[in-house]
Formats: structure tokens, sequence, C-alpha cells
């Protein structure tokens, strides 16, 4: 029966296997997420018994008749459930637990706390324990001096280990609680073991002309009449006018007369899922969809760590169909939530969790309201000694934007609440290196502008978005929607100012936030253009700023030799029209050539229907 089935684990007597069926997620199929819950079944086969229907990373300890299960809310609990009875008692609870671990002999209980590992010896009685850190009842060992997490036992339980990226982790527990203990006695792992690997970066083969398009190169402000790219591999090899690039032999020529091609977008500012509960698609409709409308690159300052890394990751090496995928994984967060809290008291507590980050991938950070000032202004020093973009949650007050560029953030996410910028702020702003992503879709002040495009135009018969988004997630939001006057709608206003701030110099982004798949980025350059934006300035906006906002404008952002070879193909030229940029023939990702209406790539064979297409 197809399901997501995850967190697999024996009994001690090899007998039976208890497994979660998961629920949820709007990428997969929604009939696997039927009947979900933690299931046994004979280790020889058959039928499967519900257990529970709540919880999840079911294990067991010593005996083979009951198993431990983690629940989130209302705060996170180790529960035990009697396989026979399905009766469920409550023994642990936590504020920040992120992780219980029962040794396989039933005597300790590792558990990970503000991504810290701590170890104490496990105890089962009628009254639920308040564990914790500081917890006086017990004996409690930090063993992670660094974060950790995904905790496991070895199978006598004598040794406890945890990963950090690349890193394994590994704890002995002798004499860990003995009464004689010596006291000074430190048993905290200082170092781990690599055990990443390396896999080749994913590079076609293929050569690829386009010929008789107007190129909008994005190298100042050059516009090629009668053009020529070519692409090798995963480069660009050459751009010009068709008299002056030679066409090498062998090279797949693409005859696009008549049509626009511009860099591939950069969505500074993107969200969306990437995973299911750790099971990443090998096709992911958004990422389709994305491609199909031009977006070729996405920084998502806002995802799950496990989740988006992996999948940039198979991106990287050719596993998935996907843009370019970068993130800050998940938020430093300056609220109490268990897995997101991001306690910060000094430069070193900042730096802990930056280095945690930058070891599963991340460049950047989003410092997502940090409550004090000193405490962002330790982000931000720790994010420049270990070379790492920090971005702010905008937060949508204006003396909080002000100080975030006076503390020299990398940009301010979100747009800033105001109608009006003077010469206070424009002088301010303009002699910072501080970009802007307004993410004008959800501008603060009034409406979203993300209203303004359900309001005026049919989302739902759009003909690229209505190929690659399923009718359930498409039709409800696109279909019966808020109407509003003009003057309603702030975006006008927010665009506006983003406009002034660009003509100042300063680095002003495409962040689509996804709200739309694909679609909402071309919204956002069209609000750009409202806004007063020449087309090119849009285009700009949506292509080498954000490149360089991130620091990867030496390689994407412009079409020129030596650059990636990521671009889109456009039926219209938006230099004259900036509504043509959605009506795209062709994407090019990674010198990868993909028919935009169907996602087959040229010369390939098709790709796999995705599930609601099969329908």
């Amino acid at each position: 029966e197809p399901g997501k089935y995850v967190e697999p684990t024996f009994s001690p007597d090899g007998k039976t296997v208890v497994y979660r069926k998961a629920s949820g997620g709007s990428i997969l199929n929604p009939t696997w997420s039927l009947e979900p819950g933690i299931y046994s079944v004979s280790a020889k086969g058959g039928n499967s018994t519900l257990i529970t229907k709540s919880g999840y990373q079911p294990q067991f300890g010593a005996a083979n008749d009951r198993i431990y299960v983690m629940s989130p809310w209302p705060k996170p609990t180790l529960s035990v459930v009697e396989l026979e009875s399905k009766q469920v008692r409550k023994l642990y609870e936590s504020e920040h637990a992120t992780e219980f671990r029962v040794s396989p002999d039933g005597q300790y209980l590792a558990f990970a706390e503000r991504f810290k590992v701590f170890v104490t010896p496990f105890v089962e009685r009628g009254k639920t324990i308040n564990i914790g850190p500081k917890d006086s009842q017990f004996p409690i060992e930090q063993l992670s001096v660094r974060a950790g997490e995904n905790i496991s036992w070895s199978g006598t339980s004598d040794k406890l280990y945890w990963s950090l990226g690349p890193e394994l982790y590994h704890a002995s527990l002798a004499g860990l609680f003995d009464i004689n203990q010596n006291a000074e006695t430190d048993f905290k792992v200082k170092s781990g073991d690599n055990i990443g690997f390396t896999k080749t970066m994913a590079e076609p083969k293929s050569i690829f002309a386009l010929t008789g398009a107007r190129i909008i190169t994005m190298n100042g402000e050059q516009v090629i009449e009668n053009g020529v790219i070519v692409t090798d591999g995963k480069h660009i090899k050459a751009v010009g006018s068709k008299d002056s690039v030679a066409i090498p032999k062998g090279a797949e020529v693409i005859d696009v007369t008549g049509k626009t091609i511009m860099p591939g977008i950069v969505d500074a500012h993107a969200h969306g899922s990437q995973g299911s509960d750790e099971i990443i698609p090998q096709q992911n409709w958004k990422n389709l969809a994305g491609l199909a409308l031009g977006v070729t690159t996405i920084h998502d300052p806002s995802n799950d760590t496990t989740e988006i890394f992996a999948a940039s990751e198979m991106q990287k090496a050719g596993m998935i169909v996907a843009p370019r995928i970068f993130s800050t994984g998940t938020i430093l967060y300056g609220a109490n939530m268990p897995g997101y809290t991001s306690h910060i008291d000094s430069l070193e507590d900042a730096k802990f969790h930056l280095e945690r980050l930058k070891k599963v991938g991340a460049f950047s950070v989003k410092s997502y309201n940090q409550p004090r000032r000193e405490q962002r202004q330790q982000v931000i020093e720790a994010g420049r000694e270990l070379e790492m973009m920090v971005v702010p949650e905008g937060g949508s007050l204006l003396q909080h934007n002000l100080t975030m560029v006076v503390d020299g953030h990398t940009g301010i996410e979100h747009s800033i609440p105001v109608a009006n910028i003077y010469d206070d702020i424009r002088q301010l702003w303009s002699q910072s290196d501080v970009g802007y992503t307004p993410t004008l879709g959800v501008a603060y002040g009034g409406i979203w502008g993300e209203n303004y495009w359900y309001d005026k135009t049919d989302v739902w018969n759009h003909p690229r978005l209505s190929k690659f988004v399923p009718k359930n997630q498409l039709l409800p939001r696109s279909m019966r929607r808020v109407k509003a006057p003009d003057h309603h709608y702030n975006h006008f206003n927010n665009a506006r100012v983003a406009k002034e701030l660009q003509d100042l110099g300063v680095l002003v982004n495409l962040g689509a936030h996804g709200q739309r798949e694909g679609l909402a980025a071309h919204w956002e350059i069209w609000m750009f253009a409202q806004g007063g934006m020449t087309p090119l300035e849009a285009i700009r906006a949506a292509t080498l700023d954000p490149a360089k906002y991130i620091g990867l404008d030496n390689n994407i952002g412009s079409l020129e030799p030596g650059k990636l070879a990521d671009l889109i193909v456009i039926d219209g030229n938006p230099l004259t029209n900036i509504r043509d940029t959605d009506k795209i023939d062709y994407t090019m990702i990674n010198g990868r050539l993909f028919d935009a209406a169907t996602m087959n790539e040229v010369g390939e064979k098709k790709r796999e229907k995705l599930y609601f297409e099969k329908i």
C-alpha cells in the first residue's frame, strides 16, 4: 500500500517491527496520508496493527511488549505504549527537547535540547518527570560540546552516538553515573569523525546554440538583437550577435527568432517544501512549477534544515530536477519553541549556532526576532567571523528595521511598513551595504500584493501554473478571491520606495516568499514596474542584483561567457511589455534545456508523470 513509512525499529527479540505512517505535506499524493499512526507488524510479514494514532520516533527499550514514543504538543513528551492493551502513559516532558532515546537495556535516557546532547538514568514511575539540562532530581550529564542531533545507541547501551552535519560523535558511558565518580571527570566529547563523502556535481555533455533571439544579458544595459548564446556543458561559452558567434560543430541549434533570452530568475527570499518527514521526492511539483516559470535559483531563509540541504545536494548531483537551492536552514528564533529557539546571550552563543548551521551546508542564517539588539549584533559579528551572511526578519516595525540597517545585516527581509521615506532614511540606507528584499507579495501596511493578482487576473487559468500545481492546491485560493479598488493595495507604495532605494544604489531583490509557485516571482517583477522601475531595472532586481546579494554573481545573474548556463527563453519582449516575463518557452538550468510547457528535457526521454497527472 503506497504511503509515507518512516522510523522503522525492531523489537529486542527481532520478532516485531514498529513503524510510523506519516501524514501531511503538500508535495506528495494526499491519499498516502490516510490512516496515519504508529503500527506494528511481524518481522515475517503479514497484517499491520495500529498501536496509536499519535506520536513519532517509536522505539523499544529492554522489553518486547512496549514502545516509547514522542509527542510535540503542548510540550515535548516521551510516553510508553503497551503493545497489547494500547494504553499510553506519559513518562517525561520537557520545555525544549527535540529527541528522546531510551537505551536498549532500558537503563538510560538520552535527549537533545537546544541542540545539545544529554543523558540521564531512565526512570519509569507513575508521575510525569519534567526533565531538562538543569534538572536536580536526577543526575544529568551533557555529552556534546558542539551541537548534536540524530541520537542513537550502541546495541550494548555503553556508547551513545550523534551527528552534526558530516561529523559523527560518540561518547562512552563507562563510569558515567558511578556512585564514586570523580566530580571533576569531564564526559563531554569535543570532536567527531568526518564520515562525509563527495559526489561529482552534475554536468551535461550537450552543446546548445540558441539563435535569433533578443538577449538581455544584464551585463550593464547590454541588449543584443538577433543574438546567439552557445552553452557547452554547464557553462555559457559565447554570447553575441549572430554574425559574431561561431556555432560549434555538433551543437544542437534551437531557433528562437523573435523571442527574448534573459538570465534565470534568482529568488532571494523563497519558501516551499523540499521534503515530507525527511522524504525527498524524486519529483517535487513545486520545483517543476518554479522551473517552468523561469526560477533557476532560490535562497530560502527559513526551511527544515535536514530536508532542504538534502534536496540542495541532490540537485547539485543531478538526482532531482530543481532550481539551485540555497538556504539558511531553520531560523535562529528568539521566541520560545522547541527545535527553533536559539538562545543567545554572548558572541560565543551566536557562534555556536552559526557553526552548527555552517556544518550542514548553510552560508547564511536567518536572525528571526531575537528580542534584544545586542543579541542581533552578536549574530552579525559571528557571521563576520565565520564568513556567513545574516538576514533578519523585518518584523513590520520601522525603528526595528533601521537598527538592522545601522548594525550591518546583509539585508532587510520584508518591506518596511511605511508608504513614504524621506531624506533621513535615504541618506542612512544609501551609505550602508545593506540590501533590501521587500517581498511585495506579502508587503506590510495594507492588503498584501499577492491579493492584487488574484483579484485582477485569473490565476487558476495560468497555462504553466495549472499544469504543474495540483488543483487542490491551486483552485481554492485562486477562484474565490478578495476584490478591492487599486488604491487599497499598499504594494504600490512599497514598490515605489524600493525604486527610490534602488536609485540610491541599494541592492533591491526579488523575493516571492513562496506565495504562488513560480508565478509569484513574476508578480514581484510586475510590482517593481508598478512602483516606477523600468523593465530593465525590474529584470535586474530579479536576476543580477539578488545574485550579488547572496554572493553568487560570479556564477549566475547575467549572461556572460564562463558563467553557469541558467537562462530562460520568453515568447515576447519584456522590455516593451513587462507582463511578458511569464510567457516562457524554455528554461535552462545548469546547461540542461527544458521545454517549459512539459518540463521534458530537450533531447532526453520524457519525465515520469506527477501523481496528479495520472488521474
